[in-house]
């Protein structure tokens, strides 16, 4: 069965990924559910099948587009090969979701990151790397299925966090990270003047979820900060920087959320962005790419923090909020209050 692959006839494969994420941010722009992009998944990260890696990067957004268009609801995909090699071949006239494999050029370097031993799973975070000199890449097409489009696949069973272990780990990880964040007000914002983040209270927030999501959110953009990864887009985007900067913390906050296990309601407060992003992508469709590649680096960033494995996180937050435990019961008891002024 035909199928694209690495060596298909020479393609736009920048313009073709823009397309799609545009198209998919007007219609969240037309649609009633305004809000809603195509980032906004409740599958978690991509992986492929084989080695149970994430994808990365811009292929993030490939496959959560692609899930979103045609309803998959597991994360798992793999090549033509994989499949069938697992004893699962794609059904007859599926079609294939093209992801981008980073290959170095010859004799221009490339880097851990572009490796091809990496395999296309790993690989996607590839432009913000590629427009330094030294780190030079090529655009690959590869093909993958999803498990909706395969016969005799059945997810393996895996272990399923409560709510309760689920906000414990994501107050872990961003306890783990040496940001500061203080509370208060009704506003989230990074400060750069300062170098802190600061956030409404814990209980102004509809849930635990959200709370994560806009820390998630404002800590994306605290990496930027000069002494962190020193990411200053004035240079190629100009009076676009800004939107450009909030599409980077929109999709690092996403990469987080789904690494963390945390399915975030859409943000009303980002709509109006949504016309400054489609505008950013059309003039430029490689910036879809460049801002997939700084948001896996910031996520990545926020990654290398964390404690090793085996030892205990740190519980205590630096700013003074409460523990997850206190957070938890906290708005167990909002809610409660709710549902009684409700009756």
């Amino acid at each position: 069965m035909p199928y694209p692959h690495a060596h298909a006839a020479r393609r736009d494969l920048h313009a073709e990924v823009a397309g799609k994420i545009i198209a998919a941010l007007q219609q969240a722009q037309a649609s009633g559910e305004a809000f809603v992009r195509p980032w906004h998944v409740n599958s978690g990260r991509a992986c492929n099948l084989v080695t149970g890696k994430p994808y990365r990067g811009v292929n993030t957004l490939i496959t959560w587009a692609a899930a979103t268009e045609h309803g998959y609801t597991d994360p798992t995909w793999a090549s033509f090969q994989q499949w069938r090699a697992h004893g699962c071949p794609v059904r007859r006239g599926e079609k294939a979701t093209t992801i981008i494999f980073w290959q170095p050029r010859p004799g221009g370097g490339g880097g851990a990151d572009s490796s091809s031993a990496a395999g296309p799973e790993r690989v996607g975070s590839g432009p913000a790397d590629a427009e330094r000199p030294s780190r030079r890449f090529i655009a690959r097409a590869f093909a993958i299925f999803n498990a909706a489009q395969v016969e005799g696949y059945v997810p393996p069973p895996g272990p399923r966090l409560t709510d309760a272990a689920r906000i414990a780990r994501a107050e872990a990880f961003f306890d783990a990270l040496p940001l500061t964040v203080t509370h208060g007000g009704d506003r989230a914002c990074y400060r750069p003047v300062t170098d802190t983040i600061a956030l409404p209270p814990f209980a102004a927030f509809r849930d635990a979820i959200a709370y994560y999501a806009v820390r998630a959110h404002e800590s994306i953009h605290a990496t930027g900060a000069p002494h962190r990864l020193d990411r200053d887009l004035t240079g190629r985007f100009g009076s676009e920087a800004y939107a450009f900067e909030e599409l980077i913390a929109e999709l690092g906050a996403a990469f987080i959320c789904a690494d963390l296990a945390l399915t975030p309601e859409p943000r009303p407060d980002h709509a109006h962005y949504l016309a400054s992003w489609v505008q950013v992508l059309q003039d430029d469709p490689r910036a879809i790419f460049t801002a997939a590649g700084h948001a896996q680096t910031a996520a990545d960033w926020l990654h290398a923090q964390q404690p090793d494995v085996g030892e205990a996180p740190s519980v205590a937050a630096a700013s003074g909020a409460a523990g997850p435990h206190h957070r938890l019961a906290a708005f167990t008891q909002k809610a409660a209050s709710a549902a009684a002024l409700s009756l």
